[in-house]
Formats: structure tokens, C-alpha cells, sequence
């Protein structure tokens, strides 16, 4: 069954390159990505985990623990990780889940019979501290994930909870927003005391409030 938006994220328990994981317990009050990786010594992959390990500081500056997974075992992913390093100029700072039995994949959704009844798909998951799914995007095997535009989301969906603004189109941290529908007019000075600007009814933007 697909995960949808808003579906609680499934808990496992999990080998990986760091040790024993439960998911759940080991999010616990942090926000969290999960990605995919069709094979152990793929080359598109090796320069993403090589990237993700760069924006460590990044993710920690947003409260965000990392955790990649492929259905190779233990052993190859620790064979791996020397290659990654080499190759990308830095040390993997995050956990390799090993899933060569498919359970965590399964779980969620990560093998698609279309385009591989064999390997997982190249899925991000961006997991709040609910513990509910708040972002999917998947990914064919040639094109290589964007973590700049990952970031963005998270940027944008940590702002969103805590206020009623959305972000629009092409949106950076700093940016103007958008204060949400639900927000009466006679509200509006009192939520956001610096100012708005009233483009049409439905279109009203603020400094961001943060």
C-alpha cells in the first residue's frame, strides 16, 4: 500500500552501518529523512550520500537526522562506504540501513514492479517530530537527487507549522510568504504585526514571521 501525506511514518527495527536502529525511537523529537538507494556501488548514488554527508551541519542547524537505506546486507554497504568517501571528499556521517530481506523497503513502498521487481526506487521521505510523513518524492535511477531543494522543503514545511503562512512558488529561506486563507483580514495585524501586502483577496504576502 502507497504512503500518502499525513500517514504515520512505519516503525522497524533495523541493522545498519552505525548499529542496531529503531526508527522511531531513534527520530524521537527530531525531524527525519529516509532515502533510497536502489543498489550498494551504483554511481549516482555514490555522489548523493557523498552530498548528504557534506549538509551534515546544515540538517543538524534544522533539528533533522539523516538515514539511507539499500537492500544490500551489512557487509556490502560497509565495502561501500570507503568507495563513497574516497570519491566524494568526506566521511559518511549518517547510518546505511542494510535490508537485503526487504521488510523496511516493503513497508514503504520502495520497490515499484515497473521499473524493478528487484531493488527499491530512489524515494525521499521527510518525516516530522509526529512521526508523520510530510514529503515523498521518487526518483528514476539516472537522474540524481537535488538536497538544496530537500533542504528548501524542510525549510518551508518547518516555517508552515509553526505559523499560518504558505510558501510560494520558488521560495528561499528569508523570503516573503503567503498568510493562508483561513487567516480573516481583521486578523491579520495582530498575527503579523510587521506588515502585509494585499494582492487580491486570496493573495496576501508578509515578511516571514520567523
Amino acid at each position: 500500500m502507497a504512503i500518502r501525506l499525513g500517514d504515520e511514518a512505519p516503525d522497524f527495527t533495523a541493522e545498519t552501518t552505525e548499529g542496531k536502529v529503531e526508527f522511531h525511537k531513534w527520530l524521537g523529537n527530531s525531524w527525519g529523512i529516509l532515502f533510497s538507494h536502489p543498489k550498494d556501488f551504483t554511481p549516482v548514488c555514490t555522489t548523493e550520500l557523498g552530498a548528504v554527508a557534506k549538509l551534515k551541519k546544515e540538517f543538524d542547524k534544522r533539528n533533522v537526522k539523516v538515514i539511507a537505506i539499500s537492500v544490500d546486507g551489512l557487509d556490502s554497504h560497509k565495502k561501500w562506504v570507503p568507495d563513497i568517501e574516497e570519491t566524494q571528499g568526506v566521511q559518511l556521517n549518517y547510518p546505511i540501513i542494510a535490508d537485503p530481506d526487504k521488510k523496511v523497503a516493503v513497508l514503504y513502498d520502495m520497490i515499484h514492479p515497473n521499473a524493478s521487481d528487484n531493488f527499491t526506487v530512489r524515494s525521499v521521505f521527510i518525516i516530522g517530530p509526529d512521526k508523520k510523513i510530510k514529503l515523498t518524492i521518487t526518483y528514476p535511477a539516472s537522474t540524481g537527487r537535488n538536497f538544496d531543494e530537500i533542504l528548501r522543503v524542510i525549510d518551508s514545511l518547518q516555517l508552515t507549522a509553526k505559523f499560518s503562512v504558505a510558501t510560494p512558488v520558488n521560495w528561499k529561506y528569508g523570503e516573503d510568504v503567503i498568510i493562508t486563507p483561513a487567516v480573516k483580514d481583521e486578523d491579520i495585524p495582530a498575527k503579523f504585526p510587521k506588515g502585509h501586502r494585499r494582492i487580491k483577496p486570496y493573495l496576501r504576502y508578509t515578511e516571514q514571521p520567523n
